[in-house]
């Protein structure tokens, strides 16, 4: 009996928190082989080398080099050119009968080009979402218009990802993988975590992830100040960092995190928390700042506030726990401000957070088993 052969790839800190679940479930299947294929920022020691994560959980993988000597627009063009060329070797070599991606990372976009050529279909998850202030959005739907098999968080971006042309029975409104994560992992208690990270929390505590937003009128050094001497308005406040991901400016605003943690006490700074911790952090902390998407996406679930700053996920649905502003300082501060408030956070105590499926992962196995592959690469463009 031919085990249908998966290869999941995952490029980033963040992607691998949110597919480990799927990836345990592929493994444990008898009729499926998993092949996890590694690349981008886990293999760069200056973004934490996150690969060690994932040994912890799986000893079989494929690691493709990325070469990126730095965050400027041209180096990583290359580095994604050098990647196309890489993984359609390692591709090639291990033979997969689909091949599943997530999101919007300019990495993606090389190994979804890869997949296609080779003649791979593809199954994408995190399809049909907007990001308007970021050059993601112009890529997650170009993955979309490569990959055959749709994984969507909520109707909505199903819906989308129909009216881009794609045929509704290739579409499966599932839920976000990460949300499904909270439900299933061991949290650490707060002392737990002062000990795993060499913090000590003060009596209010905020979690920052800030990412370049690419296309804003602000350079990434401005985006990262205006964020910081806003940050200044609240001295007395333990702070943890998250380090920028990989994307252009990256570089520019870690070099300014690094600074700053420098010269202000109870603050850290850290490579990559991991998704124990990450998700420890949120349960802790009474504010995520900053406009990663887990602010959006999972942070909702703790019932926890976020305060997203900037376009940078401009597009997405909200929760009501979601605060928006705007990149200036003043409005940070106030926005801050209300989400910390004894009022605001009253009312989240009831909060459903509009990404939570129902067995996401499972489903997702599942119809990655089941599916049949001999018509999947035939696509007609569906006109509602």
């Amino acid at each position: 009996m031919h085990r249908r052969k998966i290869a999941v790839i995952t490029s980033t800190r963040a992607d691998y928190g949110i597919l480990r679940p799927l990836l345990q479930k592929i493994d444990q299947d008898e009729a499926l082989t998993l092949e996890l294929i590694v690349t981008g920022s886990h293999l760069l020691q200056e973004h934490g080398y996150t690969l060690q994560e994932i040994k912890k959980d799986f000893t079989t993988f494929t690691k493709v080099a990325m070469h990126l000597s730095d965050n400027t627009a041209v180096q990583n063009s290359i580095a994604m050119a050098q990647l196309q060329s890489n993984m359609t070797t390692t591709l090639n070599n291990l033979t997969p009968d689909i091949v599943v991606i997530l999101g919007d990372r300019f990495e993606i976009l090389s190994v979804a080009i890869s997949a296609m050529m080779l003649h791979i279909p593809i199954a994408h998850l995190h399809g049909g979402e907007l990001t308007q202030g970021a050059m993601d959005d112009s890529i997650r739907h170009a993955v979309t218009k490569l990959s055959h098999l749709h994984f969507t968080a909520t109707q909505e971006y199903a819906q989308r990802v129909i009216q881009m042309g794609e045929e509704p029975h290739r579409v499966y409104n599932v839920g976000a993988l990460g949300v499904e994560n909270i439900k299933n992992i061991s949290l650490m208690s707060k002392e737990e975590l002062e000990n795993s990270l060499h913090f000590q929390f003060q009596k209010q505590n905020l979690l920052v992830t800030y990412h370049p937003q690419t296309l804003s009128k602000y350079t990434p050094k401005e985006q990262i100040q205006t964020l910081l001497d806003a940050l200044e308005h609240f001295r007395d406040t333990g702070i943890i960092f998250t380090k920028s991901n990989i994307d252009e400016g990256g570089e520019i605003i870690n070099k300014a995190l690094q600074k700053y943690v420098d010269t202000h006490p109870h603050t850290l700074l850290v490579d990559s928390l991991g998704m124990q911790r990450y998700f420890s952090a949120i349960k802790v902390v009474d504010c995520v700042v900053g406009n990663s998407s887990s602010g959006i996406l999972e942070v909702p679930s703790f019932h926890t506030p976020t305060v997203d700053i900037g376009e940078r996920q401009k597009g997405r649905i909200y929760a009501p726990s979601v605060l928006k502003t705007p990149l200036e300082k003043q409005s940070i501060i106030h926005t801050i401000n209300k989400a910390l408030s004894h009022t605001f956070q009253t009312t989240l105590t009831t909060l459903k957070n509009p990404y939570e499926g129902e067995n996401t992962s499972f489903q997702i196995k599942e119809i990655l088993k089941k599916t049949s592959l001999e018509q999947l690469q035939y696509k007609k463009f569906f006109t509602p």
